[in-house]
């Protein structure tokens, strides 16, 4: 499995990024796939997944409303459009795969925890 993350940058509160997340190495199309995200000091923080078909999307009560998650299947691609950014979404974005059977709606396992030190991860940083 290998996830490359990139589209990370510094924007000012209330702007816009979007994140995108290159997938190899396994069947892209047939996976549940999430990004979670690490803040300075904290611990991994599970924001949104999507499941293999798209169409069912779930978030994070702190992201509800402000990103967006989606799926390219055809490019093998996982994206997360970020809107109305906050100071407090600055962190570490990672894409992760969640394994068959997982629990995908909150960090229910190793996937999630440990993303951070499978994958490099973007930054994104907000700041005035």
């Amino acid at each position: 499995v290998l996830l490359v993350e990139s589209g990370g940058g510094l924007v000012q509160p209330g702007g816009s990024l979007r994140l995108s997340c290159a997938a190899s190495g396994f069947t892209f199309g047939h996976a549940v796939m999430s990004w979670v995200r690490q803040a300075p000091g904290k611990g991994v923080e599970w924001v949104s997944s999507i499941t293999s078909d798209g169409i069912e999307r779930v978030y994070a009560v702190s992201v509800k409303g402000r990103f967006t998650i989606s799926r390219d299947n055809a490019k093998n691609t996982l994206y997360l459009q970020l809107n109305s950014l906050k100071i407090e979404d600055t962190a570490m974005y990672y894409c992760a795969k969640v394994p068959a059977g997982s629990r995908y709606d909150y960090c229910s396992g190793s996937w999630c925890y440990d993303a951070p030190h499978g994958g490099r991860g973007t930054l994104v940083t907000v700041s005035s």
